[in-house]
């Protein structure tokens, strides 16, 4: 592997921690002497604490990013090293990163759902890489060129390193 985005783990540890807290000060007062309400409670707010959890969940599974000798892979999709334009990657590269508002109202706009009319090429847009539906908010997108054409948005969690990566790897 030369290159692997590493999933940030905050938000999980945060939210576990929470409902770790909740239940064990609920428990506090309730375990000796009704265990069952302090049980359904607890399965209560895991019921809150799992959709929570989901976001990050998806975000490894939908836009994780690696890269190795001759493949990339983003989320469920692998592209070929050598199907990619190595002078779209440096244009990438030397180009100006957004802001972090710009980041913002770029995945708030980037839709790519598999129904007519929000699939990004019925758009005229770059197609999202990985298998997700839009780029997640915060999280960075790249647009990159196939040597047939084809425009593709990567979302990111850090451009410099991942374009620095892909020219190395594409060249």
């Amino acid at each position: 592997m030369q290159y692997t985005e590493k999933t940030p783990k905050a938000w999980s540890a945060v939210c576990i921690a929470i409902y770790l807290v909740g239940i064990g000060y609920m428990g506090i007062d309730t375990i000796p002497d009704e265990f069952g309400l302090w049980l359904g409670l607890s399965a209560l707010f895991l019921l809150i604490l799992l959709p929570c959890l989901m976001v990050p969940f998806s975000k490894v599974v939908y836009n994780r990013v690696r890269i190795d000798s001759q493949i990339l892979r983003v989320g469920r999709e692998r592209i070929a090293l050598a199907d990619i334009d190595p002078a779209s990657v440096l244009a990438a590269a030397q180009a100006e990163a957004p802001a972090v508002a710009q980041q913002y109202a770029t995945s708030l706009n980037t839709i790519d759902a598999p129904l007519p009319g929000l699939r990004a090429t019925d758009q005229n847009n770059a197609r999202l890489v990985g298998g997700g539906w839009g780029v997640p908010m915060g999280m960075d997108s790249v647009v990159i060129r196939t040597r047939q054409g084809e425009q593709l948005r990567i979302a990111t969690r850090n451009r410099v390193a991942f374009l620095t990566a892909l020219a190395q790897a594409a060249t």
